[in-house]
């Protein structure tokens, strides 16, 4: 009996190491990027056929095509479960010089001069670019970072979980619509879109605190599905209102801007040129706003909204707040696009387009403005990149894997800011909660 119990314990010992071994974070990352890339090597395989269903998984795992995706497993294999100990000793320098220069205070010249080698390169890059990539820097990143920048109040600021966002970029693409009378339904004067702006801000304005006074008493999960529930309302109205918003068809003939005598027309650089201005002022609005009271109040009510009630906060004044003031973002964005395409249907905004937003700002790091900007930018950019290398129906799915790297590897984001990386730490530690969507620091709840 004794020596059966000896010879069965290093057995029991090993599967136990193993079980151990298996549980690691590191171990975790790598099979689930091996994993990712089989996949990847699957899906942008050859397919089967009738005949022969298998045919096509032979020839995505057995194939020269599969090799650049198993080599770069392997790649992102050893990263996962080596990259700890290879970035702590690159890292190791550079924490040295950011530990010296803790104290040093850049001149304000030098912020300055940097601005404004900023300003020149944004002003003159685009001229050099194609018609092409003009209309991709309009269409498919300034817009999308005008709405990302919106939505980074909501969720970035005030951590209200808000999955029903394009509904206000749509409000204010068929508000424009409306008052330049392209709608079955006519306007009592008609406008120039450049004077539409304040009005599609006040209706996007207004549907936010419809929206959000009776419904962000919820938090969480909760309040993402009637967010959710209000974008698709917005859209199906759209669709099924031909007396009101021409249904399916749409808005045809949008006008162009037009102000003191010059006519905008198809040419991007103008919208890109308004785009810049735009944001550059959102930016420095929402800057100032985040560090004042009402960004820390903000803070407050993401990080704990039970201690910050506690402390006299009037959470629901805040919250409301947030969700009007990234909704106006959305309507001011929704009149730019109307104008520069010239033509809006329902379709143009569904509920993909809100999550689609919501990842660029996640992706560049929630509550950080330069973050989220570069996030939008990146990811606007990066569909129209490969698709001088990569075929049509594969193109998103490159898209979603580098997301999924993306969170693997830095979940914070590209440029965070230094509250949420500090939540983020903390709460690897064990201490509160990182999840600015509602969650209660420290619970489940």
């Amino acid at each position: 009996m004794t020596t059966a119990a000896t010879s069965g314990a290093p057995a029991t010992s090993t599967w136990q190491g193993l079980q151990r071994w298996s549980r690691r974070d590191e171990v975790r990352r790598a099979v689930s990027l091996v994993a990712l890339m089989v996949t990847l090597a699957v899906i942008t395989g050859p397919s089967g056929t009738q005949t022969a269903p298998y045919s096509g998984l032979r020839g995505s795992l057995f194939a020269s095509h599969a090799i650049p995706f198993y080599v770069l497993a392997v790649v992102l294999a050893l990263v996962a479960l080596f990259g700890g100990r290879w970035t702590a000793a690159a890292v190791a320098p550079v924490r040295q010089l950011r530990e010296r220069g803790r104290g040093v205070v850049i001149p304000r010249y030098v912020k300055l001069i940097a601005l404004v080698l900023l300003a020149v390169l944004l002003l003159y890059y685009p001229t050099t670019l194609t018609p092409f990539w003009q209309t991709v820097l309009v269409d498919q990143m300034g817009i999308y970072v005008l709405l990302a920048v919106g939505l980074n109040v909501v969720v970035g600021f005030a951590g209200l979980l808000d999955l029903g966002y394009i509904a206000f970029f749509a409000i204010g693409a068929y508000t424009t619509a409306y008052f330049t009378d392209k709608l079955p339904v006519h306007p009592p004067f008609v406008l120039n879109p450049f004077f539409i702006f304040p009005i599609a801000v006040g209706a996007a304005l207004l549907a936010g605190v419809i929206l959000g006074g009776p419904t962000l008493r919820l938090r969480g999960d909760y309040l993402a599905i009637v967010t959710l529930g209000f974008g698709e309302i917005v859209r199906i109205t759209a669709v099924n209102s031909d007396s009101l918003t021409n249904g399916p068809q749409g808005a045809f003939g949008i006008p162009h801007f037009a102000a003191f005598g010059y006519k905008w027309t198809l040419d991007s650089l103008p919208y890109y040129y308004l785009l810049l201005g735009v944001v550059a002022a959102i930016v420095f609005f929402f800057s100032r706003l985040n560090n004042s009271r009402v960004g820390r109040a903000w803070a407050a009510i993401r990080e704990d909204e039970v201690a910050a009630a506690a402390t006299g906060i009037p959470t629901l004044k805040f919250k409301l707040m947030a969700f009007a003031i990234g909704a106006s973002t959305s309507g001011f964005a929704g009149v730019i696009y109307a104008s520069k395409v010239g033509f809006i249907n329902p379709d143009n905004f569904p509920l993909l387009l809100s999550i689609l937003v919501l990842t660029m700002v996640i992706f560049g790091g929630m509550g950080s403005i330069p973050g989220v900007i570069l996030g939008a930018a990146v990811l606007g950019w990066l569909p129209n990149y490969l698709r001088d290398y990569v075929p049509a129906q594969d193109r998103f799915i490159y898209f979603g894997a580098l997301l999924i790297v993306m969170m693997i590897f830095r979940p914070q984001g590209l440029l965070p800011s230094k509250r949420r990386s500090r939540e983020l730490r903390l709460s690897e530690l064990g201490v509160g909660g990182a999840d600015a969507m509602g969650t209660i620091p420290g619970t489940d709840a």
